[in-house]
C-alpha cells in the first residue's frame, strides 16, 4: 500500500481515478473517522455502522470520477456517509426495527493508575452526558452540532455535507446549541 501522507486528498482522488491503490490510500484516512460520524449520528451497532462504512466506500469508488473538484474530498465523503446513514435508518424503520440499543462505553477498560482512574472516569462520564442530550436533540440539531464540534469541520464544510448554505448552518448551530443548553439544564440541573 502506497504510504504517501504528503499529498492532498484531491491529488490523491486524481490518481485513485486512474488506480486502485491511490483509493486504498483514501479509505485508510478516512475510515476511522466515517465510522465514528456514523456511530456518533446513529443509535446503529458497530457492526451495522461497519456495514454501512462499507456501502460509503463501494459508492465513493463507483461515483469518484464525478467527485466535483470544487469541493473539499472531505465534504463529499462525509455527505455519502450522511446519505447511507440515513438510508440504513430508513430501511430499519421500514423493517420496525426502530429500537436501537445505546451502546455504552466500558468504563473501565486501560486504567493505568488511580489517578488516570479518576481523569477517564471524569471524561467519560462527561462524554456519556453530552451523548445522553445530543440524543435528545432533533436529527438536524444532533448532526450539526456533531460535525462542527466533534468532527471539527468549518461552517462551508457542513453546508457542503448537509447541502445547506452558510446562513442556514450559523442559524442551525446556534439554535442547535441553545436547544443543547436547555436539554443539559432539564437533565442534570438536579446535579448541580
Amino acid at each position: 500500500m502506497l504510504q504517501n501522507k504528503t499529498l492532498s486528498d484531491e491529488a490523491v482522488v486524481k490518481a485513485a481515478q486512474k488506480d486502485l491503490e491511490h483509493f486504498g490510500i483514501l479509505v485508510e484516512r478516512y475510515e476511522t473517522k466515517l465510522k465514528f460520524y456514523i456511530l456518533r449520528i446513529s443509535h446503529f451497532s458497530d457492526l451495522e455502522a461497519e456495514e454501512i462504512l462499507q456501502e460509503v466506500f463501494i459508492k465513493a469508488w463507483k461515483n469518484l470520477n464525478e467527485f466535483d473538484e470544487t469541493l473539499k474530498f472531505s465534504s463529499w465523503i462525509y455527505r455519502i456517509a450522511h446519505n447511507e446513514t440515513i438510508s440504513a435508518f430508513r430501511k430499519a424503520k421500514s423493517r420496525g426495527d426502530t429500537e436501537r440499543a445505546e451502546l455504552e462505553p466500558e468504563l473501565f477498560d486501560s486504567l493505568a493508575d488511580e489517578h488516570n482512574f479518576i481523569d477517564d472516569l471524569d471524561r467519560k462520564i462527561n462524554a456519556q452526558e453530552v451523548q445522553q442530550i445530543l440524543a435528545t436533540l432533533s436529527e438536524n440539531y444532533r448532526e450539526v452540532l456533531i460535525l462542527r464540534f466533534v468532527e471539527d469541520k468549518s461552517y462551508e464544510e457542513i453546508g457542503d455535507i448537509l447541502m445547506k448554505p452558510g446562513g442556514t448552518v450559523a442559524t442551525l448551530i446556534n439554535r442547535a446549541k441553545a436547544q443543547f443548553k436547555e436539554s443539559y439544564l432539564r437533565q442534570f440541573s438536579n446535579t448541580l
